[in-house]
């Protein structure tokens, strides 16, 4: 159950670091001109739905019994993925 635990942390630390960058790219996005704004909050709303998705895939994890642990974690890698994926593209916009 270890690697279960130290899974749980890094997806929840992970989670952490994503809602500082989204509040940041938020205060970033209220600067901007009009146009830019509501282009930024569209961006910012689809990084918050993932990451919301995210959120729900680490409470299964942390629901799933052992037997289970892989498949909830299988799904959990590919959200992982789609959400630096997401996160990065959304950087290179706002820089």
């Amino acid at each position: 159950m270890a690697d279960k635990d130290t899974y749980e942390k890094k997806l929840k630390a992970q989670l952490d670091e994503w809602q500082a960058n989204i509040d940041k790219m938020r205060a970033q996005a209220q600067e901007a001109h009009a146009d830019a704004q509501l282009k930024y909050q569209d961006q910012i709303k689809e990084l918050r739905k993932q990451r919301d998705e995210m959120e729900t895939k680490l409470k299964e994890l942390q629901n799933s019994q052992s037997a289970a642990w892989n498949d909830v974690k299988a799904g959990a890698d590919k959200a992982w993925d789609e959400m630096t994926k997401a996160m990065q593209d959304a950087w290179k916009r706002f820089t």
